[in-house]
This record gives structure tokens, sequence and C-alpha cells, in this order.
């Protein structure tokens, strides 16, 4: 008798039959099928290894809008955190198109790293749970305050793009990557058979979209105004544990396995606790910070220079205030000679400011009998120029982007001045010809432009310069340059006017003669026209940029660009 030979019971395989044993096919049935009862006797009588848990299996439909609304909130959190990231390196790098460009980068690389990372964890790591996911993108999201400080003065060395990129890189990369694998987890519980997993998919995807269109507004429009940036990290932190306290229940595991989710409440609750709920920023030597305030277009604080006497207002990292605290007078030199411009239109009565700053050119024009209208985009600016640089409109006063509000002013001015720098840049979309097409038309015939723009004489970064000045000679007829330092790194103040601007006749007056002094000649074949369609200033205002954070970083404390 062959090996191969099996018993009618065991047709169906290949291999030999572990209850005949490869018995004969002469042997009688019936001893076959008394080995057959005695193999099933002992296997149902043995105990099980893994006993049946005690938890009733999840309903369905709870189960799954459970996973939907945790996939939500994770899109939500992946837009907060890329949102954030404009707050948190913001102050430091500035918020140029240098560093929105280096944190949407930063995110699509988590996202895609996240994707591939979760489903292939999804599918060959059974003992990784979703609930493991949400803990470490909980993590990594409450020790983003922590690393911040120790961040920034490392790729502080690496420049405006490099570093700009590389702190993004390693502040946000681990708990956006976290984020992102949540959805290839969603799809692999959420999918019953082979036939609904293209629905499954779309529908997470979908529902993670809406989840991060919400984020978005819910942000901008409420929760940044009302909280700082550390509470709604440290928040985001806490309910992405919570979650994974959830999570680790709907999986139904051990007792144990909730050990990691009460860990991640408790590590969270804990950093919340050490860096504090929208605590005040931390005391800097020679400094003593009286107000700090998150907007929506920065971070501004009022500083006093305990060491020279001077009160300061910041926004994110540009000084747009300095006044001496005894004399109460501005001591930012391109501010005198805007002072001077009543000299030059000796009949101006109505003038209007575009950026307030403290407020100081408007409270200067009205000591010199101008009634002033005033833009200002950040409320936040506005509100400490009245509490600490005692300001007070002279008249309308207006909260808002100037290309908007513009738009709303009925009267014609004597006097414009354009001031609006910030961070080491100039918002280029109120310097194209577009712009400055409809402030001229809201100049009287002999009315006056005042520009003040920060640039260098020469080399690279001068083309920019250049460029405001083309600009300006495109639409006005007379247009002259002056500046505040011999430096090559100074404030330009270009006047620009329909009617020629004769100062020669007020050269008896010193401030007039020292202005006259300071004129920088600009070639008319120099620079080139900007448009909304065309402005490249970004890229030209890069060496600017990283001269005055560097200027910035040797006059005032580093710590004071730190939250």
């Amino acid at each position: 008798m062959r090996d191969t030979d099996r018993c009618t019971m065991c047709t169906v395989c290949d291999k030999k039959c572990p209850l005949c044993r490869g018995r004969s096919l002469r042997e009688p049935i019936s001893s076959v099928i008394r080995a057959r009862k005695t193999v099933m006797s002992h296997w149902e009588t043995r105990p099980s290894r893994r006993p049946e848990p005690t938890n009733a299996a999840p309903d369905p439909v709870a189960h799954r809008l459970i996973l939907f609304l945790t996939v939500t909130l994770t899109g939500a959190a992946v837009m907060v955190l890329e949102l954030l990231g404009t707050r948190i390196i913001g102050p430091f790098y500035g918020v140029s198109l240098y560093v929105w460009a280096s944190l949407i980068a930063v995110t699509l690389i988590a996202l895609a790293l996240g994707y591939f990372i979760g489903g292939y964890a999804a599918d060959r790591f059974p003992a990784v749970r979703l609930s493991h996911v949400l803990l470490a993108a909980a993590i990594g999201t409450a020790v983003i305050p922590l690393l911040t400080g120790p961040v920034l003065r490392l790729t502080d060395s690496l420049g405006l793009r490099a570093g700009a990129f590389t702190s993004a890189l390693l502040l946000f990369t681990f708990p956006l990557t976290a984020l992102a694998m949540v959805g290839p987890y969603v799809i692999k519980r959420a999918t019953r058979d082979l036939n609904g997993v293209g629905t499954v998919a779309g529908s997470v995807y979908a529902v993670s979209t809406i989840g991060s269109v919400a984020g978005t507004l819910l942000l901008g429009f409420y929760l940044l105004p009302l909280f700082g940036t550390k509470t709604i990290l440290i928040a985001m932190s806490l309910l992405l544990a919570a979650l994974s306290a959830v999570m680790s229940w709907q999986e139904r595991a051990r007792a144990g396995a909730l050990a990691p989710a009460a860990m991640a409440v408790l590590v969270a609750f804990g950093l919340w606790s050490s860096t504090g709920f929208a605590a005040p920023g931390k005391a800097v030597e020679g400094f003593t910070v009286l107000s700090e305030t998150e907007s929506l277009y920065g971070w501004v604080r009022v500083v006093d220079d305990d060491r020279y006497g001077i009160r300061l207002m910041l926004s994110d990292a540009s000084v747009i205030s300095a006044v001496d605290k005894k004399l109460d007078r501005s001591v930012l030199g391109y501010q005198q000679i805007l002072g001077l411009l009543p000299i030059v239109r000796p009949n101006a009565k109505q003038a209007l400011l575009i950026g307030l700053g403290g407020g100081h050119v408007a409270r200067e024009l009205k000591s010199q009998g101008l009634d002033t209208d005033t833009i200002e985009i950040d409320p936040a600016v506005a509100d400490a120029a009245r509490r600490f640089f005692h300001f007070q409109p002279t008249g309308r006063f207006l909260i808002g982007d100037a290309r908007y509000e513009i738009k709303r002013l009925d009267r014609q001015y004597d006097l414009i001045i354009h001031d609006c720098f910030t961070g080491g840049t100039e918002p280029i979309h109120l310097l194209t010809q577009e712009m400055l097409r409809e402030i001229q038309t809201l100049l009287t015939g002999d009315g006056l432009l005042a520009l003040n723009y920060v640039g260098f004489r020469s080399g690279k970064g001068a083309e920019a310069v250049a460029a405001v000045y083309r600009t300006l000679k495109s639409l006005f007829p007379h247009v002259r340059t002056f500046t505040t330092e011999a430096g090559d790194f100074t404030d330009f103040v270009l006047l620009a006017s329909k009617t020629p601007l004769d100062l020669d006749r007020h050269r008896d007056d010193p401030r007039v003669y020292w202005l006259i002094g300071h004129e920088h000649r600009i070639s008319n074949a120099d620079g080139f026209i900007l448009t909304d369609d065309y402005n490249p200033l970004e890229r030209l205002q890069t060496r600017k940029a990283e001269a005055y954070r560097t200027l910035f970083l040797e006059r005032i404390a580093f710590d004071l660009l730190l939250r």
C-alpha cells in the first residue's frame, strides 16, 4: 500500500490526513470515524488560549461615526498647525513668501510621508493601533512650544530661506506626519469588503478635507483673535490625546492598553501646565514688556528699552514705533523727514496717513495744523498707539487693508503718507502701479505723496528701490528721493507730485538744508514698473529682510523674538 493513499474523508486535500494518518482504503470507515471523533473531542475539551472578549461587538454605525469624527478633527488639526506655523516662525524670520512656502512644502512632505507610512503600518504592523498614532500626534503637537526657542537658535545661522525651511521641517514634520497617518488607518478599519473600498477611501478624504476647511475658518475667524498660539497648540494636543483614549476603548483593547492614552493626557496636561495657559512672555534683561497681543496680522508688543529710555512697538520682528520716553519724540529718522512735509506744502490742510505705527506722524501733522485721516490694518497696533503712545485720531480712523479701505474715501488730500514697512519688507501689493494710481486720484492738484521704503543704495536689493522709483515716475512727473543715513542700508523717502518740488526756496531752514543734502539720485532708466501682474519685490527684498533681522538682533534682545 502506498503512503499517498487516503481515506474517503481526505479527498479534498493533497496531504496526509491527520485523522486517518494515511490508512489504507481497505480499512473499515468506522475506524476512521472513531479517530475523527477522538480528535474533535480533544479540541473541544482543551482550554482556549484566547478568551472571548468581555465587551460586546461595537455598533457598526457608531463605530464608523467615531472613525469619521476622528478623521475630521485630524484634518482640521493639519490646517491649524500649518497656519500657526507663521505665528511661531514669523516673529523670527518674518511673514514673507519664503516662510509661507516653507510651511506649505513641509506640510506636503509630511502628508506624503504620513499617507505612505500609515498605509504600510496599517497592513503590516497590526500591533500599531490608531490610538497609538493619535497619541504620537498629541505629543508631537504639545512639544512644539518647548522646541521653538532651541530650533530657532539652531537655524539662525542658515539665513532667511534655509533657516525658515529647516525650522518648519524640525518643528512640524513629526506631528503632521502622524496626523496624515490617520487617513489610511481609518480606511482600513472602515472597509468591510473590497467592493466598497473606493467609497470608503473617497468618503474619508472628503471628510478630512471638510475638517481642514472648518479648521482654517475656525482658527482665522474665532480662535486666533481670542487665544494665543501656545494656548491653541496645547488645547489641540489635549483634544488629540482624548481622541486617542476614545479610540483605545473603541479598539476593545485590554485594560492595560489604555495606559498609552492615559499617558498622552497626562503628558499633554503636564506640558500645558509648564508652558502656561495664555501666559505672558518671559522677562528679558534690560527690557520691560508692557503689553503683548496676538492679532490676525502679527504679534504686537509694547516694550520699554530700559537701557536707553526708549519705548518700542514691535510687530513680529519689526520695530514700527520708537519714542524717547523723556522727550516724547520719535527717534526714527524717516519720521523726522515726514515732519518737514508741511514746509514743502505750506498751504496743506488735510492729510492721509497709510500705516499708523505709534501715531507720531499724525501727532506731528496735527501740531502743524493738519487734520489727518488714518488707515491701519492691525487693530492691535491701533489699540497700542492709543494706550501707550498718546495717539488720538484727528480725522477718520479706518481699520483694514489700505488696498480696500482707500476705495471708501470720498475726499482729496494735500498730503498722503505711505508708511507700511513691517518685518524687514513692505507689503508688495501696496506698491504696485494700480495701487499708487488709486492714491494719485485722492491727491489735490498740487498734492504731495510721501512714500517710505527701506532698502540699499547699491548692490543686490538696490534694484527694488529703483523699481519703486520707476513705478512712481510712471504716474507722477516730479519725483525726488531722500535718505536718512549715509550708509548703504537706509530709509528712502520718495516724494512725488504733479507739480514741481521746489525745496531751494526753503534752504534757509536748517532742516530743509539738511534734507537737500541727503537727496539720492536715481536714473529714470533704472528699475522697472511694478504691477499687480508682475511684482517680483518679494525676491528683491530678501537681502533687506536678512539685513534688517541682523540689525534687529544687534539692537534688541534675541529672546524678544521667542514666544
